[in-house]
């Protein structure tokens, strides 16, 4: 069964820290970018990180120097380190393969 399995979330202060994973089938992992996304109620679902099979990263500004993504390609695994965390960061954080599959979501929430 492919799937894409996120977890990592919860509730942290501004300023603080989480570390996301997402366990990948290895099918749907092996040789694609992949990425994380996020959706805050009433927003549309954002890029917030990307990383190419071989390494290579990209971020938006508004989490660059931040958040890092990293992947495990022999573990199948993909995590999101978030520092410095703001409350806009509050949202619903979604792995997702470039194969064409998005993970269930995890909920992020920053506040004090």
């Amino acid at each position: 069964q492919v799937q894409l399995v996120e977890s990592g979330g919860g509730l942290v202060q501004p300023g603080g820290s989480l570390r996301l994973s997402c366990a990948a089938s290895r099918s749907i992992f092996s040789g694609y970018t992949m990425g994380w996304y996020r959706q805050a109620p009433g927003k549309e679902r954002e890029l917030v990180a990307q990383i190419s099979s071989g390494g290579r990263t990209s971020y938006p500004d508004s989490v660059k120097g931040r958040f890092s993504i990293s992947r495990d390609n022999l573990q199948n695994m993909l995590y999101l380190q978030m520092n410095s965390l703001k409350p806009e960061d509050t949202a619903v954080y979604y792995c997702r393969s470039l194969a064409g599959f998005w993970g269930q979501g995890t909920q992020v929430t920053v506040s004090s």
